[in-house]
């Protein structure tokens, strides 16, 4: 969980400081904008209206899910309730990286891991239906929570949420063109071209940059990397072949 509890602790004055949901700030600086403002009231709740958090930290992980199997063109029911919808997202998500699909042992401990963040939102969903502030009508009183306990509620929606939107969102973001590199440097490119000039085979003209960019790519990277508009040219600036990244 993070490390918001110590946020929470009480100062010397008796007052609290803010509790802040960083998972579910970066999902909404990457795109989710629209449960800005569900975490903004639970980030509030948690130390005004303790009942109440229990209510949205349902609520903005739900939504999250939604958004999650929408994106990704998983269909769900409407009616279905959050353990539903968590455990929907988690079978379309890539969870594991290609490099360790395969590794049995694992895909065993994410199952565990994963099953502990289904207790956590199972635990979420029956506070809320016996301690929440706009759960469902109750002919008793409920339960009274304090900030300790939306606290943990809020945490753990965080986690989720975070993790979830973190998953979803770096499957669906291309890798960066190779080819964006080498337009990214072009004081760097007309700097060796103009050192080395064209490079002529038959009737073909190549640019030396060009050359180096796509027969020695570590070496044009380190070159690029080192280089100094304000030298006087390429030459001089780094002599002999360049060392090989670590």
């Amino acid at each position: 969980m993070a490390s918001a509890s110590t946020e929470m602790a009480q100062s010397a004055g008796g007052n609290t400081s803010p509790f802040v949901m960083h998972g579910a700030r970066d999902a909404v600086a990457s795109g989710l904008v629209h449960i800005e403002q569900q975490v903004r009231a639970l980030e509030l709740a948690v130390a005004e209206n303790p009942a109440l958090a229990f209510d949205l930290a349902k609520t903005l992980v739900e939504s999250v899910c939604r958004v999650v199997l929408g994106e990704r063109s998983v269909a769900f029911d409407e009616a279905d309730d959050l353990p539903k919808l968590f455990k929907t997202a988690s079978n379309h998500l890539p969870l594991l990286p290609a490099s360790a699909s395969s590794v049995a042992e694992t895909r065993r401990s994410l199952a565990q891991t994963l099953n502990g963040l289904s207790t956590a939102i199972q635990g979420i969903c029956e506070l809320r239906n016996q301690c929440g502030f706009a759960s469902h009508g109750a002919g008793v009183p409920r339960p009274a929570m304090e900030s300790v306990q939306a606290l943990l509620a809020a945490e753990a929606a965080d986690t989720i949420v975070g993790f979830l939107h973190r998953v979803h969102r770096q499957d669906r973001t291309p890798p960066p063109s190779p080819r964006a590199l080498y337009d990214a440097n072009q004081a760097f490119n007309d700097s060796v071209d103009d050192t080395h000039g064209p490079i002529r085979v038959f009737e073909i003209e190549l640019r030396a940059s060009e050359v180096l960019f796509q027969m020695e790519p570590e070496s044009y990277r380190i070159y690029a990397a080192e280089f100094d508009e304000g030298a006087e040219g390429i030459e001089g600036h780094a002599g002999g072949v360049p060392e090989a990244a670590p």
